[in-house]
């Protein structure tokens, strides 16, 4: 018997709402990615509650999941800085050291909570690695890890990171504190959305030639970069874009939870905020050690060895008296090298773990 069309109506035209209601509270209070956390929360309440189960059960069709991939591929693309190559040659080895510090730090941080069983082996990776959240969930689904889980550890970082940064910027350092102005929600169609359509066109076509894992997100990124660079195209996603393509995203990972998964999660929320502490204070290890060695003024090595979050790291940055060029270079870069080192570390960290495991459920 087919599913009731007027249920599954109403399950999304609740999901819909709440998710609007959920969005706008969490944009008025400054909260990072709060057009993606809305529409998630919403999605993991509907979800779990059952309202949204059964014969009213709902999920995001796939082509909708690729195309907000690819606008996210393609606005990650437009932000990045085309000054980010000569920062980066000038300082090399401090960018060097930095971004292999952190992306150790992560990794060992993933491996032990594999090992101590909080989350599965490339699951705990995926969810410790400092890249934008986005892109490591998207790159964590393509590789078989628990989208759900890396989610909820990615966007708990975000918001740590976030608020740790303005902390220190506003009560150590001193930094005024600034709210960053909204982008207009709304704008008269220009050149820039003609090359962001263009990138994502493109990249969705190069997926299905290549079938490259995470290719709608990962495609768009790197030819919108590319070509970004080289002046060939200057992508720009309006704000209504990135709008819908962060509310498809969150309804995509909140509509897997279920009561189970989310019993999961709040047993292993304690141990995962401190993962993040942790994380966060091995990389204000590192940024003294900037201080120390390298002479980079305290906010300026701080912002720049976060551990993700750098949208939110970029206007922390612009509102206070610090080197935004040595900052962006520093997250890029670790973002580069993040995606193109996350499968790999994943696996080595997975594999181990498996290998460790058996030996100590013999200890235990």
């Amino acid at each position: 018997m087919a599913r009731p069309t007027h249920s599954r109506l109403l399950a999304w035209l609740a999901v819909f709402l709440l998710s609007a209601v959920l969005g706008a509270g969490l944009e008025l209070l400054h909260v990072p990615a709060a057009l993606l956390l809305g529409p998630m929360i919403a999605a993991i309440a509907l979800a779990a509650s059952g309202l949204a189960s059964g014969p009213r059960a709902i999920a995001t069709p796939r082509p909708l999941f690729e195309l907000a991939q690819a606008a996210v591929g393609t606005m990650i693309a437009g932000q990045i800085p085309a000054s980010v190559l000569p920062e980066i040659a000038q300082d090399w080895p401090i960018f060097a050291l930095g971004v292999v510090f952190v992306i150790a730090a992560a990794a060992l941080l993933g491996y032990v909570l594999a090992l101590k069983q909080v989350l599965p082996g490339n699951t705990a990776v995926w969810g410790a690695s400092p890249g934008a959240a986005q892109a490591m969930v998207f790159l964590a689904e393509a590789h078989g890890a628990d989208i759900r889980l890396v989610a909820v550890m990615q966007y708990l970082r975000v918001v740590m990171v976030a608020a740790g940064a303005s902390l220190v910027a506003r009560f150590f350092v001193g930094a005024p504190e600034m709210a960053s102005d909204p982008a207009p929600l709304f704008a008269v169609p220009d050149r820039g959305l003609r090359d962001a359509l263009i990138v994502m066109a493109l990249g969705i076509v190069l997926t299905r030639i290549t079938r490259m894992p995470a290719g709608t997100f990962l495609i768009p990124l790197l030819l919108g970069a590319a070509a970004n660079g080289l002046g060939w195209l200057a992508p720009v996603t309006p704000g209504w874009m990135m709008a819908l393509a962060y509310a498809v995203v969150g309804w995509t990972i909140g509509l897997r939870f279920s009561r189970d998964i989310l019993r999961h999660t709040a047993r292993a929320l304690p141990r995962l905020v401190i993962s993040v502490l942790l994380l966060m204070a091995l990389c204000g290890l590192m940024a003294a050690a900037l201080v120390v060695f390298a002479g980079v003024d305290p906010l300026t090595a701080y912002l720049a060895t976060s551990p993700g979050g750098a949208d939110s790291v970029a206007v922390i940055a612009a509102a206070s008296d610090v080197d935004m060029a040595f900052v962006m270079a520093m997250q890029t870069l670790r973002f580069i090298i993040v995606l193109a080192t996350g499968p790999m570390i994943a696996r080595f960290v997975a594999a181990r773990v498996e290998a460790r495991l058996p030996a100590l459920r013999r200890d235990a």
